[in-house]
């Protein structure tokens, strides 16, 4: 009977637990802050449509990068099928080509734009890519 109670236990802690992830991960989808070093971005889909969202500006070595550190990210698949992405900013809009970082270049902007734990936490764990915004 105590492991029946242990399980149940478990399967409710893991249920409130994704409860809290799904409820933090909506509510920066439906609100989409805006302060500090965030920028507007837009992803191309084949047809041409744009689709906005608001993410973290990050800088490493000099160059400019945005992180994909959320589970919903269709705006990181459009970027890998059409590498080009627009930046509004400071009320001026740029398009940029994007470069999506690996190896020892995600292992620097990692390193230098860490994340908290709190935050991995509230967001589940998710992996955490890179893209970099290249000048065209």
């Amino acid at each position: 009977m105590n492991t029946d109670k242990g399980i149940k236990l478990a399967l409710i802690l893991v249920a409130v637990y994704v409860g809290i992830v799904v409820l933090f991960e909506s509510s920066l989808g439906f609100f989409q802050p805006e302060a500090g070093n965030t920028i507007v971005i837009e992803t191309f889909d084949g047809a041409g449509n744009g689709y906005t969202r608001v993410v973290s500006l990050l800088t490493s070595a000099g160059n400019e990068y945005v992180a994909v550190n959320h589970w919903p990210r269709a705006w990181y698949g459009r970027l890998e099928e059409i590498p080009r992405i627009g930046v509004t900013r400071d009320g001026g809009r740029t398009i940029f080509g994007a470069g999506i970082v690996s190896g020892a270049e995600h292992d620097r902007v990692q390193a230098d734009n860490p994340t908290p734990l709190a935050f991995r936490f509230l967001t589940g764990f998710p992996p955490r890519y890179f893209v970099r915004l290249d000048p065209q």
